[in-house]
């Protein structure tokens, strides 16, 4: 079905079902599809469609800017980077006095200061913070579940692994990326509790994803953000 509203047009399918509610789902090629209790009428559909509208199209439009890849950044005034899920704009300070370039967050700004205005100086500063961060996030988020779990982990590090958000070892070593620090708070307790998991079950048997669930039974949800945004969180 084809329908147009606020002078935009979208294209999706409708699927009657033996369910109890309308549902609207977008799979990963930008494809909409509604599913609605059998004999559910059109205008009903439609009704629902245009309330979602806004939403709907938010979707497509993150749809399409993941297809296209990560943007390479400008280091410049007003480019946005990811913190803790929200994207900020930054502000580039030069200060010849500073004993080393680094970024602050605040009043909903990354604040650079930096002792000299070159690209790459200002892409280490932004990856020292997301180090820095990162661990901080980490270490606190690992001390708030360590009741779940009788062992601890023996160390803590912060990686620049391209394949993995965060690794378990046989001698109880955690590792996770810095980029984590990019993602809302709850991914960051998913990724580490599901490292702390690892202690336990060093696979992804059963029992592994039964604890998980326990722990955090939306994770699925978690999982869902990072492998929709992981294009985006970049530097």
């Amino acid at each position: 079905m084809i329908h147009t509203y606020s002078g935009k047009t979208i294209r999706f399918e409708i699927k009657y079902k033996n369910r109890a509610s309308i549902g609207i789902t977008i799979d990963s090629y930008g494809n909409v599809e509604v599913q609605a209790p059998k004999g559910t009428p059109n205008e009903r559909v439609l009704q629902l469609v245009e309330e979602k509208w806004d939403l709907i199209q938010q979707k497509l439009n993150e749809m399409m800017d993941r297809l296209q890849g990560p943007q390479e950044k400008v280091y410049e005034h007003g480019e946005g980077f990811l913190y803790l899920g929200n994207t900020y704009p930054i502000q580039i300070f030069q200060d010849q006095n500073i004993e080393q370039d680094h970024v602050v967050f605040e009043g909903e700004k990354l604040l650079l200061y930096v002792k000299l205005l070159e690209d790459e100086k200002i892409k280490q500063a932004l990856k020292r913070f997301y180090y820095q961060r990162c661990k901080a996030l980490v270490e606190k988020s690992i001390s708030s579940h360590q009741s779940n779990f009788k062992t601890k982990p023996r160390s803590i590090r912060i990686s620049d692994s391209k394949t993995t958000w965060g690794t378990c070892d046989s001698k109880l070593q955690l590792t996770f990326n810095w980029r984590l620090a990019m993602a809302p708070r709850e991914v960051i307790d998913y990724v580490v509790i599901h490292e702390m998991c690892h202690m336990v079950h060093l696979n992804h048997d059963r029992s592994f994803w039964r604890l998980v669930g326990k722990i955090m039974p939306d994770y699925i949800e978690k999982e869902n953000w990072l492998a929709l945004s992981n294009w985006k969180m970049t530097v």
